[in-house]
């Protein structure tokens, strides 16, 4: 078998698996992060009505022009902030942190402590 069309099973096997875990019970929406080089984006998810609830990224209106650069760790904190901000206001207090394939490093941990010292809970 071709080395990346193992690669690529490999991640997607890590996605559904952390993604499965995560849908077995209903009682919190599923905050999905999404990471580029350059750019970072989160949602929150209702799996069960199949609806985004809120949304963050990088490249929004609101936020673009106080990043500068969308890749690091500086402004991955600055949308785990704006992104719990937005859930509290939507009445969503508790999530469950879906990381997809990555590992919880980096920016995708400097998301999730800016949302959680933001009042999220995890």
């Amino acid at each position: 078998m071709n080395k990346n069309k193992f690669l690529n099973k490999q991640r997607q096997r890590r996605v559904f698996h952390t993604r499965n875990r995560l849908r077995s019970d209903s009682d919190a929406p599923r905050m999905c992060v999404t990471r580029s080089n350059k750019n970072i984006y989160c949602q929150i998810i209702d799996d069960e009505a199949g609806k985004t609830l809120v949304a963050v990224g990088s490249q929004s209106k609101e936020i673009r022009e106080s990043l500068g650069y969308g890749g690091n760790a500086d402004a991955a904190g600055k949308i785990g902030a704006t992104i719990a901000e937005k859930a509290l206001a939507a009445g969503i207090k508790k999530v469950k942190f879906d990381r997809g394939a990555n590992k919880y490093h980096g920016r995708l941990a400097a998301l999730a402590d800016a949302a959680r010292e933001a009042g999220l809970e995890f």
